[in-house]
């Protein structure tokens, strides 16, 4: 018994210091030639810039209800868009509108579902948080904290059911990794090997508390272990970063591995919503992440450094950017509403 509990112990040591030098490992970090670092750029700056302008007709009165805007996550998605393949699928909780752009969505589309009016995404009757694209293969903004985890589950069955070679990614943040719906998903996808990577936006602050305050556990990418999950901690800031860990969740995925975690660590600048004045932090805090990890920053920054591109063609990249925008505002607001009779249509009964 003494010998077996020795060897026992022995084997536990050596897990643990495998585990122990797995995170250690340097993260992955992906190179990038100069038509991905501008693609990047365009990318993130054109989230960027549609939110912006998304806040401003906010506080104009022209977006009603809720508005979460996605400033300072963009590499996020951004970079899992650089490394999924046609037919991989996306679903993500309210604070979706980078992702649709993301995906190829039409800004003016999205923007004029923004404000309710009838060229929107859903006809001007979804808003904000309810928008859906089959062609794209966007599955949807979802309003109930947790709900897309369960949803994005079932995209991953549809995937294995049909042998598609499709992995669908299921975005939510920090305070839905808390919901017991993530956890019944994560069983059900590991027992039947489903090809869905779970995607989770640390963003830090679920609402206005600090994930400190709120989860037991603030590893994240460890919420999977007791089903056996993989998962790993990504610098969500860091476009590179996230498209190698991304490559490698899908490569897991379709090869019949079953499903993967990534923690994205990111950072939004602006409160949950446009109602939240997000006094629960420093404006130090915001600021030092603006100024030292920004991911259109960095990015800018080796475009530079690199001799990829000049001021002014960076310069001539936000030109275009902003007035694509613009066209987008535009149409959101002098498109007309929908009209009544959009009441009784796409209702199920």
């Amino acid at each position: 018994m003494a010998a077996a509990r020795k060897t026992t112990s022995a084997s536990s040591k050596s897990t643990s210091r495998t585990r122990s030098s797995a995170k250690k490992a340097g993260p992955a970090i992906a190179k990038f030639n100069k038509d991905q670092e501008l693609h990047a750029y365009r990318e993130m700056l054109l989230i960027r810039r549609f939110e912006e302008k998304a806040g401003q007709l906010y506080g104009m009165g022209l977006i009603g209800g809720f508005c979460h805007l996605y400033i300072g996550q963009e590499a996020v998605v951004v970079g899992m868009q650089m490394a999924k393949k046609e037919g991989d699928q996306m679903i993500t909780g309210y604070r979706d509108h980078g992702h649709m752009l993301a995906m190829d969505l039409d800004p003016k589309g999205v923007m004029a579902e923004l404000t309710g009016r009838r060229g929107g995404l859903s006809k001007g009757k979804g808003g904000s948080m309810h928008m859906f694209s089959k062609e794209k293969h966007f599955y949807g903004g979802h309003g109930i904290v947790g709900a897309q985890v369960s949803l994005g589950t079932g995209l991953g069955f549809a995937n294995k059911y049909r042998e598609n070679g499709n992995v669908a990614m299921a975005f939510f943040g920090d305070g839905a990794s808390n919901q017991g719906q993530v956890y019944e998903s994560f069983n059900m996808a590991e027992l039947w090997k489903l090809p869905v990577v779970y995607v989770i936006e640390n963003n830090k602050y679920g609402m206005g508390t600090s994930i400190s305050r709120a989860s037991a556990t603030t590893d994240l990418s460890q919420r999977g272990a007791s089903f056996g999950i993989p998962g790993e901690q990504v610098d969500g800031m860091d476009v590179r970063a996230v498209k190698a860990a991304s490559e490698k969740a899908l490569k897991w995925c379709r090869d019949g591995k079953g499903p993967y975690i990534l923690e994205m660590i990111t950072y939004r600048y602006r409160g949950h919503s446009m109602s939240d004045p997000a006094k629960y932090r420093s404006k130090d805090e915001v600021q030092k992440m603006r100024t030292e990890h920004d991911p259109i920053e960095q990015v800018r920054k080796r475009l530079l450094d690199n001799g990829w591109a000049s001021e002014d063609d960076l310069k001539g990249v936000d030109k275009d950017v902003r007035a694509k925008v613009a066209e987008a505002a535009e149409f959101a607001q002098s498109d007309p509403e929908p009209d009544a009779s959009e009441l009784y249509t796409d209702i199920l009964l």
